[in-house]
């Protein structure tokens, strides 16, 4: 089921989606399927094969849990071959949880209270509709020093009639339907004497079906920070006469022909009306709102993912030294140089703007910084006091071959705080880090910003609302995606960036430093499976990715896997090229 599901939904052939899991299974990372794998699944791209890892995990714990729900109704004595078959053909968790309520344990509710005073017999009697005569007649027999009074009894029938109906798979499946296709959001303030970003929220009605993913976000942040009342609305007349017309026996399509026991149907009327408005209403309204939001960051993690992609894929500004400026007002700008390998030169500290204004002094120490290590380029952060930094840069640099740029230093705050940075640089201040971080993005914007997590880079909206894991896993994927397209430099990759390689994990890439601060460059790509607990397997996920400037072999600084030497090495003499 798990693979026709796949071939439907991805649009790939059968032969496509057994090869694709057999890869999976067997430890190879998505790169390296996407990269060195085409030939076996038709060429399908990095993008295609991560949704189908996510489906693939998705179906798989779907299926371990319907084993386990049919093995736990199995036991309890209630599994028949209808409820094992609809279990079988569920498609989704939320539908699997429906089928599974009613056999569920659950917290004491008001039902089970009533099934402990001995009154699911009665609930059962009103149901049947067959009574001929006063249901309160009827409860008097269940009266016991528990249950009260006959009205008490009643009362305590309704509310397991009441979850009778609440944990019908079928009335909830419909009632969700009908809510999601015909419903309202509603919000209204909860202050509307005061204005706030939110105004356009203070009486406000949409579609659900129609509300964008955006607007979501937003109503759900307002509601958080206490400003908006949020509800949904649907026909609940509709609603309560499909459940009446469901749970009444006897009763005619037509609503002014209707027959029915005069004895029962109040009582089951009142109870379907608590069911859906005190059970049933606010569960779906819950569903509703998480899938709209779960829909709506999914959206959002798009374009997220998206951007970051492409501010990880500028190009390096090469051979160039360059000047890292952390702009600031109170506490100076932060100044670090860079030589064309990203090594530190020089820092220094100075104070154009306000409130000291030492113009003048600010601009002959950059001056003769330039003039000392013959810098090429300026590298301004877009953060406080960047406006006012870039003013002073122009008069620096008229007159000179020096140019500048505008950098985005999102995050840079967030790495030279970061253990990482301490380790690299363990005498500079934060904003000293801060401004050779700066740098570092003009020279590499890979390279440098892989040291930071995705989620603090400044990628898009709402950000602090998403799903933290599924936002972090998305934006690790890119990261991946983009550090093995490009590829990494051997002797010259960070544990960072290491870290993101194909078959490299954490303690891999600082065993891989390790070795290099111990034997030197690596010559060869041959020379990882001497590193330690880097085996054939990791070897194999990771060779291709890895890059050496003049190595002892030269298809070892190519995209070539080192299995596919030999078949290179035979097309070259074929062709009678070196």
């Amino acid at each position: 089921m798990i693979n026709e599901t796949l071939e439907k939904e991805l649009n790939l052939a059968g032969w496509q989606v057994k090869k694709v899991i057999k890869l999976i299974d067997d430890g190879n990372t998505i790169p390296f399927i996407a990269r060195y794998r085409k030939d076996v699944t038709g060429s399908l791209n990095d993008e295609t094969l991560r949704k189908f890892d996510e489906r693939l995990k998705y179906l798989r714990n779907l299926e371990d849990k319907k084993e386990k729900i049919i093995k736990r109704i199995d036991e309890l004595g209630k599994l028949d071959d209808d409820l094992k078959n609809r279990i079988t053909k569920a498609e989704t968790l939320v539908e699997l949880e429906d089928l599974y309520r009613p056999f569920k344990s659950k917290k004491q509710t008001r039902a089970t209270k009533a099934r402990d005073k001995g009154l699911e017999p009665l609930a059962e009697i009103i149901l049947a509709q067959e009574v001929r005569q006063s249901v309160k007649k009827i409860a008097e027999k269940y009266i016991t020093d528990e249950v009260k009074t006959a009205e008490e009894a009643i009362e305590g029938a309704k509310d397991i009639i009441a979850e009778i109906v609440s944990d019908n798979s079928g009335f909830r499946k419909k009632i969700r339907q009908n809510t999601f296709h015909t419903g309202q959001i509603e919000t209204k303030a909860k202050d509307k004497d005061t204005s706030t970003e939110y105004d356009l929220y203070y009486n406000y009605s949409e579609k659900i079906k129609r509300i964008p993913p955006h607007r979501i976000l937003a109503i759900n942040r307002a509601e958080n920070e206490g400003v908006i009342r949020v509800k949904l609305t649907c026909d609940t007349d509709e609603i309560l006469r499909y459940l009446n017309r469901h749970m009444l026996k006897n009763i005619s399509k037509i609503p002014e022909k209707i027959e029915y026991n005069r004895y029962t149907t109040p009582i089951i009327k009142d109870a379907v009306s608590d069911a859906y408005k005190r059970l049933i209403s606010p569960a779906i309204e819950r569903e509703i709102r998480s899938y709209l939001t779960e829909k709506a960051e999914e959206k959002s993690i798009e374009v997220f993912a998206k951007n970051l992609n492409q501010l990880l894929m500028e190009s390096p500004l090469v051979g160039k030294t360059i000047l890292g400026w952390d702009p600031a007002f109170r506490t100076g700008c932060k100044l670090a140089i860079i030589d064309e390998t990203g090594k530190v030169l020089d820092t220094a500290l100075i104070y154009p703007t306000a409130p000291q204004k030492k113009i003048k002094e600010s601009i002959k120490t950059v001056r003769e910084l330039i003039e000392k290590y013959d810098i090429n380029v300026i590298a301004i952060g877009n953060g406080t006091a960047s406006r006012e930094s870039e003013e002073i840069v122009a008069q620096i640099i008229k007159g000179t071959n020096v140019e500048y740029i505008i950098v985005n230093e999102a995050g840079a705050s967030v790495y030279s705080a970061s253990k990482l940075a301490d380790e690299e640089f363990p005498d500079f201040s934060e904003g000293e880090r801060s401004a050779v971080s700066i740098a570092r993005r003009l020279q590499d914007p890979l390279a440098e910003l892989v040291k930071i997590d995705p989620k603090s880079i400044g990628v898009g909206q709402y950000q602090h609302d998403m799903n933290q894991k599924q936002l972090s896993e998305s934006l690790a994927g890119v990261v991946e995606k983009v550090v093995n397209e490009v590829g990494v430099d051997l002797n010259t990759a960070s544990v960072s960036l290491l870290n993101y390689v194909s078959g490299i994990g954490n303690t891999t890439a600082k065993n891989i430093i390790a070795y290099r601060e111990e034997n030197g460059s690596f010559s060869s790509r041959k020379e990882l499976l001497n590193v330690k607990k880097l085996g054939k397997k990791t070897y194999e996920q990771c060779a291709g990715f890895v890059k050496i400037d003049n190595p002892e072999y030269p298809l070892d600084n190519t995209t070539i896997h080192p299995e596919s030497y030999d078949a290179t090495f035979k097309l070259l003499d074929k062709l009678n090229y070196t």
